[in-house]
């Protein structure tokens, strides 16, 4: 599975998103359930659902007429590490080899 760190991070920067993935982190649920957490539109919660598709956030399978929506760990710890090697990179540069320096 190719993750696209930007495009996860970009659905994670919406708090309905990040309370979704809280609600299906927990179990499978429809999109039908997931709306009635929030103040708005099934079509709205629908989007922000094709998001974190898009993201590869969560999955969703066919159960008879419904789908069911769960997240995506392997992808959840997918985006952990990118951003921890990110933060230990930019952050924590003792922990990298010092760049040789060449004098002329």
């Amino acid at each position: 599975m190719e993750l696209n760190l930007d495009d996860a991070l970009r659905a994670l920067a919406d708090p309905t998103r990040r309370q979704i993935l809280r609600l299906v982190a927990t179990r499978e649920h429809s999109a039908g359930e997931l709306a009635k957490h929030f103040a708005i539109s099934r079509p709205a919660v629908s989007q922000h659902l094709a998001a974190l598709r898009k993201a590869k956030l969560i999955e969703v399978r066919a159960q008879a007429q419904q789908r069911l929506y769960s997240l995506n760990i392997t992808a959840m710890e997918a985006v952990f590490n990118q951003v921890e090697h990110f933060w230990e990179q930019v952050f924590e540069p003792e922990a990298q080899p010092a760049p040789t320096v060449h004098q002329g």
